[in-house]
């Protein structure tokens, strides 16, 4: 669990912090689409489950993405 959790706080590489951007986009629409007070398609509803599911998933897969270069070089900082 230690390990998840430092590689958590670890430095993000770029093109992944906008892949958890997009991922965190997705998800805010489609909660905003499934929580509507008015009523939708099924097709619309279905579409905006799966767009929370992927935005949610992209978004933790992107945060534990570690740029190795930058992690090796604080760890020798710390030493």
């Amino acid at each position: 669990m230690e390990h998840i959790l430092k590689r958590a706080a670890a430095p993000t590489p770029k093109f992944f912090k906008t892949l958890r951007t997009i991922g965190l986009v997705l998800a805010a629409v489609s909660g905003a689409v499934l929580t509507a007070p008015v009523t939708l398609p099924a097709g619309v509803v279905s579409l905006a489950g799966y767009l929370a599911v992927a935005g949610g998933v992209l978004s933790a897969v992107s945060q534990v993405t570690v740029d190795d270069k930058k992690l090796n070089n604080k760890t020798k900082a710390d030493e």
